[in-house]
């Protein structure tokens, strides 16, 4: 903390150190400027940027595919499936697909994604209500904390 200097006592400070003077606050009156070793300041700062990636969970969307019509046994095989994804941390989206006549009875999806909805109650949550875009009705699980 030196206080309001001169541009060229502040340069010849930083010359004897050895170290770098860097404008920090250009637009202030007064301009703000730090005497330091600006290779060790990049040096930290990439540093700090590959912890914050390295530690950082990405989170997929994994989805699993489901009919109107699908037996108990696949559902149950799905819901193992989705369960493995769920434990993993990752999100899973329940989708069923409705082909022709299926249109009108789009109630037995939505049974379907309840029925799957429960069997992963254990280890995910349901975000929202199942929601019918167009041909397909869809849900997003979240794992449970």
């Amino acid at each position: 903390m030196a206080g309001i200097v001169d541009i060229d006592t502040a340069l010849k400070y930083a010359e004897d150190k050895n170290l770098d003077l860097v404008n920090i606050a250009p637009t202030a009156n007064p301009p703000v400027c730090k005497v330091i070793d600006y290779n060790k300041y990049i040096f930290d700062l990439n540093k700090k940027e590959k912890d914050a990636r390295r530690n950082q969970k990405v989170i997929e969307v994994k989805e699993v595919r489901l009919s109107p019509g699908i037996d108990d046994h696949d559902l149950n095989t799905k819901i193992k499936n989705a369960i493995g994804f769920l434990k993993d941390g990752d999100k899973v989206m329940a989708v069923v697909r409705f082909k022709g006549r299926e249109m009108s009875r789009t109630s037995s999806g939505e049974e379907v994604i309840n029925k799957f909805a429960e069997g992963v109650a254990e280890v995910g949550v349901m975000d929202k209500k199942p929601k019918l875009e167009g041909r397909r009705m869809s849900v997003i699980i979240s794992p449970k904390k």
